[in-house]
């Protein structure tokens, strides 16, 4: 495959992939009633759930994987997809959905500096003096989208600000999960070209599955030794609550990894953790639909400086190191 047609592939792999997880932000903000750590269990569990008849149509490919490969992934889904989404509900609950929608919008900042230090002898040198300018435009855009939102919160005369504050820091925990994520993900794919990526997006379901369904569990334990009054297992909204569960089970955990994968082999890594902005542009987009308003002027030039930084990334060519 050529430069330019892995190029093209890999970025729409990427924004189909930002277009599915975006959604994940949502749930916590229909779901406000409904523990962090339920919903993390539960969304993964759906995962695992819908893995199953996908591993015995794909049994194949799935065998090819050694132990180590299954250590790899049952590491990957702990960190990359309980404790990342753990982390980011919480946040959502407590800061809404915008502010942590945009310190995971750092992410393409985070993850391109460091592959660029740390992948450069396999994917080559993405060179400093083109890729900085794409970091500042989207570093100045998540700056422009986060003080709209912190001036809509300084003018709600109702608002806590130590909960924003822990909001915040979990969302922080957040980035620094799905920053070392990417990169160990993208290791093994580059590490075995050969290997589908579907395949493994579906290993990362069926490994998420036992400690998922654990949690499920213990939760419910929980809540009925404590006499907590949360009704489980599906709570006070169960329609709601199973049909967001198994809608972002297959669309952003399995769909959106499948995706994720199919780009990370295509493109170096430090220019397909740029592009995870996509992630952030649909989580604010539908994080807005779901308040019901339009953005304002400061919003949308950061949203156009964000996407003026996707692209000046997409142009910097990785120079072969020697």
């Amino acid at each position: 495959m050529s430069h330019r047609s892995a190029l093209i592939t890999g970025t729409l792999f990427a924004l189909a992939a930002g277009l599915m997880w975006g959604l994940v932000f949502v749930a916590p903000l229909l779901l406000p009633d409904y523990p962090a750590a339920l919903l993390s269990v539960a969304r993964y569990l759906a995962f695992g759930l819908i893995a199953l008849p996908l591993a015995w149509l794909d049994w194949g490919r799935l065998a090819q994987l050694t132990r180590d490969d299954w250590l790899e992934a049952l590491k990957l889904s702990l960190v990359g997809n309980l404790l990342y989404y753990l982390c980011l509900a919480a946040a959502i609950q407590r800061a809404g959905g915008p502010l942590p929608t945009m310190i995971i919008g750092t992410l393409p900042v985070v993850i391109a500096i460091t592959s660029n230090l740390r992948d450069h002898a396999r994917d080559g040198h993405l060179p400093w003096a083109r890729l900085v300018p794409s970091l500042l435009l989207i570093a100045a855009g998540l700056a422009c989208v986060n003080q709209g939102e912190l001036a809509r919160l300084r003018a709600d005369p109702g608002a806590d600000l130590g909960r924003y504050a822990v909001g915040a820091l979990l969302a922080v925990g957040a980035v620094a999960c799905w920053t070392w994520y990417p990169i160990r993900n993208a290791d093994w794919l580059r590490a075995h070209p050969d290997r589908s990526p579907t395949a493994w997006a579906t290993a990362q379901g069926l490994v998420t599955l036992p400690p998922a369904a654990l949690g499920f569990a213990l939760f419910w334990a929980w809540a009925a030794s404590s006499g907590n009054a949360f009704e489980m297992p599906f709570g006070p909204t169960p329609l709601r609550f199973v049909a967001l569960m198994a809608a972002i089970g297959l669309l952003a955990s399995w769909l959106g990894t499948l995706c994720w994968n199919a780009a990370s082999q295509r493109l170096p890594t430090a220019l397909v953790g740029q592009l995870i902005v996509f992630e952030t542009l649909s989580a604010l987009a539908y994080a807005l639909a779901l308040r019901g308003q339009w953005p304002d002027a400061l919003t949308l030039v950061g949203v156009a400086l964000l996407v003026a930084g996707v692209l000046s990334a997409l142009r910097v060519k990785p120079q072969p190191v020697h």
